[in-house]
């Protein structure tokens, strides 16, 4: 049986468990896993089955992902083939380790009320979530591809408007290839 271990910040053991404790078996029933949760630590340990190995992988990151701020039903998101989890740290990105840094860098993502949040998930595809000093998203490749070189520009001091026109431009492009690109052929017998 593969095994898999999570740590989550103790304030998100709560949000993880859900009430009566609906996530943490939800998250065991979609994932045909064992979550075990050490709510003094923080500590997850992830059962999978033998016949399914990615099954604990996306019951880890399902984990993760709430960890990392998101509420469980924007977590379920990973369940969907080809959907993937990416995160950043800010610290790492930016080389700022000040609190008062941080606040500020984490501003520009969240932006005024949370309006450019909202603007990348809705040029990107993404789910994102800013906690702590990191960066979450959920998103299939493309989305999170261009989720993240949002997120990173906006880190590194580019305009909040120069960032969702680089996104427009890039949905704009995928979707552009997406209708001229050849049906696929079907082989006949």
């Amino acid at each position: 049986m593969p095994v898999l271990y999570a740590r989550i910040p103790d304030d998100r053991v709560g949000v993880l468990i859900g009430p009566g404790g609906r996530t943490k078996r939800t998250i065991a029933e979609r994932t045909h896993t064992e979550v075990e949760v050490d709510t003094e630590e923080g500590a997850v340990r992830l059962i999978g089955p033998d016949t399914d190995p990615i099954a604990v992988l996306r019951a880890r990151d399902i984990v993760l992902a709430i960890g990392r701020g998101f509420s469980p039903e924007r977590a379920f998101r990973l369940l969907k083939e080809n959907t993937f989890l990416g995160i950043l740290d800010i610290k790492f990105t930016t080389g700022h380790h000040e609190k008062a840094a941080l606040r500020r860098i984490r501003s520009r993502v969240i932006g005024t009320r949370g309006r450019a949040r909202e603007r990348i998930e809705q040029l990107s595809g993404c789910s994102v979530s800013v906690y702590g000093s990191t960066v979450a998203l959920i998103g299939e490749e493309d989305q999170l591809e261009r989720g993240t070189r949002a997120v990173e520009l906006l880190l590194q001091g580019s305009e909040h408007s120069t960032v969702f026109h680089f996104l427009a431009r890039l949905r704009r492009d995928a979707s552009v290839a997406e209708a001229t690109a050849p049906a696929p052929v079907e082989d006949g017998d």
